[in-house]
């Protein structure tokens, strides 16, 4: 159970931090490009793996970090905080060893990215030396959008302590309030970036002397970039001096990538032969990669089962066609009417042919795509698989 500690202020809620989170400072060096960003993951980590813990706890079994826990150091590696989702309502951790209480100051990326807004964002005090956590104050984004003060030096969102709400036990009572009052503003759109700028800024920012690389450009197009997570993903990776690790040919030479298992991938032989063949030219077994998706899908039929994507070369070994297939990991299940598999470019452009929909439950859903060496490609799901991030996958 959560450990809850008496302070001089009653309504500070202090967690105590797990002891084996304690002890990981090690390996957060070593995750990371330079010793602030690694020191940034730690603070967080000590900071999440206490307030998750008392989410479940106290709110709901099913909170969970967003997008997913494999990806947290491709955060970290940029910017200070951490979401966590409780059904539909994301809260942003911001945590800090300052015992400076006076503000709370967000980065700009958590409040005016789309993709990123939380409802509530908790102002955490982390004490790596005495194991805890304080969790000081929260506000919304309306409030930090409304009140707030932007700092265009550091890109921050601050407020002050007064404007923030400091008793965290009223946070349930206004969760439950979510749904009749907004807690999020309108914000601008941020327009995709193309392709080649994608790649020529992540080759940029992907030197690690630059220890804030998202200070080093404009907003707009920082927010572009990252908001996507496979370049997200790709520029931790540069960042770290990794090799690609999205690449389907090198999976099916050599195996597939830690990165890439640590997400869900994985491949397996398929013996190809026409029905009762037995000679010398019987073709070789075929790799077949695979990911398991699971997929809420409240409300449709078959809620809640465990899909697979499957990626198949299609013709000879050298072909450049790919087959993308979803289908029910159950045998005999079917996927359920309303789903759709769709494929995009790297920069999350439709093309013609581009999807597959399923009208009424079907036994499969399958895209196929010719692509040229080095193309990336974009899959998506609808409805939306637990803990999906956008990958590119490199052809």
């Amino acid at each position: 159970m959560t450990t809850i500690f008496t302070f001089a202020n009653p309504t500070d809620l202090i967690l105590e931090i797990p002891t084996a989170t304690q002890n990981q400072a090690d390996v957060y060096s070593q995750s990371f490009s330079n010793p602030t960003s690694g020191y940034q993951g730690y603070i967080n980590e000590l900071c999440l793996s206490a307030i998750l813990l008392w989410l479940q706890e106290d709110f709901t079994p099913q909170a969970k970090v967003w997008p997913n826990t494999n990806v947290l150091s491709s955060f970290w590696e940029i910017v200070n905080g951490t979401a966590i989702t409780l059904d539909a309502t994301r809260f942003i951790l911001i945590p800090s060893e300052t015992i400076d209480l006076s503000e709370l100051r967000v980065p700009q990326e958590w409040v005016d990215i789309p993709s990123w807004v939380g409802d509530y964002y908790l102002a955490v005090q982390v004490e790596p030396d005495e194991g805890y956590v304080r969790v000081w104050g929260y506000c919304t984004h309306t409030q930090l959008k409304s009140q707030g003060s932007y700092d265009p030096g550091d890109r921050t969102y601050s407020l002050d302590a007064a404007d923030i709400i400091n008793d965290i036990s009223v946070l349930a009572v206004a969760r439950q309030l979510c749904l009749e009052e907004s807690t999020r503003s309108a914000i601008e759109e941020i327009l995709p970036i193309p392709q080649p700028q994608a790649q020529n800024l992540i080759t940029r920012l992907g030197n690690p002397e630059i220890l804030t690389p998202r200070l080093a450009i404009p907003f707009q197009l920082w927010g572009g970039l990252i908001a996507h997570g496979g370049w997200r993903k790709s520029l931790y990776q540069r960042r770290l001096g990794l090799p690609e690790q999205w690449s389907v040919l090198q999976w099916l030479q050599s195996g597939v990538s830690q990165v890439a298992e640590a997400a869900g991938w994985g491949s397996f032989d398929l013996q190809l032969s026409a029905a009762g063949a037995r000679s010398v030219d019987q073709r070789q077994p075929e790799s077949i990669l695979s990911r398991e998706l699971a997929i809420p899908a409240v409300g449709y039929a078959y809620a809640g089962q465990i899909y697979e994507l499957l990626i198949t070369p299609q013709g000879e070994p050298d072909a450049t066609v790919w087959r993308f297939e979803l289908r029910n990991r159950t045998v005999g299940a079917a996927i359920p009417g309303g789903f759709k598999l769709r494929l995009l470019t790297e920069d999350l452009q439709p093309f013609p042919n581009n999807e597959d929909i399923a009208i009424s439950a079907v036994e499969q859903l399958y895209v196929e795509v010719a692509l040229l060496p080095g193309e990336g490609i974009v899959w998506e799901i609808e409805p939306l698989p637990e803990n999906y991030d956008r990958e590119i996958l490199r052809f």
